[in-house]
């Protein structure tokens, strides 16, 4: 299987995980405990696969910027989270350095 739907697998892990991190409220409700525990897991388990065949400094640069940018996103979609100009501009610029270093990279 390709490394790179590997590492789109493994980012929407993580944001399962986080996702389930803002339900369980404050680590206090189990279910969404066993969430973050299986999907961060999940998420590791396929970073580290990925990293067999890419480089480290770009997998852990797209798993993190991705999520950071699609979790704010969430944030402001389903949890009602703020989302001024400033916000937003730096959720482009996210977004820019994530293409920017999936195109740099060669083919895996």
């Amino acid at each position: 299987m390709s490394p790179w739907l590997l590492l789109a697998v493994s980012i929407a892990l993580e944001l399962s995980g986080t996702i389930c991190l803002k339900l369980s409220e404050g680590m206090t409700r189990p279910i969404p405990v066993l969430g973050v525990i299986v999907f961060y897991l999940a998420a590791f388990t396929l970073m580290a696969t990925c990293l067999k065949t890419l480089e480290v400094g770009t997998v852990y640069a797209i798993w993190s910027g991705a999520g950071t940018a699609l979790i704010a996103i969430i944030g402001i979609v389903f949890f009602g989270e703020s989302y001024p100009w400033i916000k937003i501009a730096g959720l482009a610029l996210i977004i820019a350095g994530v293409v920017l270093l999936r195109s740099s990279s060669g083919g895996a």
